[in-house]
């Protein structure tokens, strides 16, 4: 089941920023990257802006910038475009992302979901911070973002 994630959304969560920095994207990256070669499963990773100078793969996940749109527009059109957007599962805690994907047939799982299904990265750490997020940290940040006066 290929996996579309909501990168900065992704971002608030483990590295507890709501202005990510490259430092953060390659941090969440590495972290994500790591957590998936220890499975089959596949995703996609989705940025606002400029993401590094393009598109890349590592492993079983694949890097996308917005393109000139938001990463949200970007998630939204690619479940449109697939042939089996019910396959589909979007990893965020944006409630309109989320309900926009849902209308156009995705599935949706909130980000501790996720990160509980792939466990912790073979370090055990994140390698850029030191930072090994808890349940408490994720927690914390989906009542944040649970507000819609922090969300853009």
């Amino acid at each position: 089941m290929p996996y579309l994630l909501d990168g900065n959304n992704l971002i608030g969560v483990v590295r507890k920023t709501a202005r990510p920095s490259e430092q953060d994207r390659a941090a969440l990256i590495s972290e994500i990257a790591d957590r998936l070669r220890q499975t089959r499963a596949r995703a996609t990773i989705f940025f606002d802006g400029p993401a590094g100078a393009r598109a890349s793969s590592l492993g079983g996940l694949t890097v996308r910038t917005a393109d000139g749109e938001s990463a949200d527009d970007a998630i939204v059109r690619e479940v449109q475009r697939a042939r089996t957007p019910g396959e589909l599962v979007v990893v965020t805690a944006d409630r309109g992302l989320t309900r926009r994907v849902r209308d156009a047939g995705a599935k949706v799982t909130p980000p501790q979901d996720f990160f509980a299904r792939f466990g912790a990265a073979k370090t055990g750490t994140d390698a850029h911070r030191g930072v090994n997020p808890s349940a408490t940290d994720v927690e914390e940040w989906m009542r944040y973002f649970e507000d819609e006066r922090n969300r853009s």
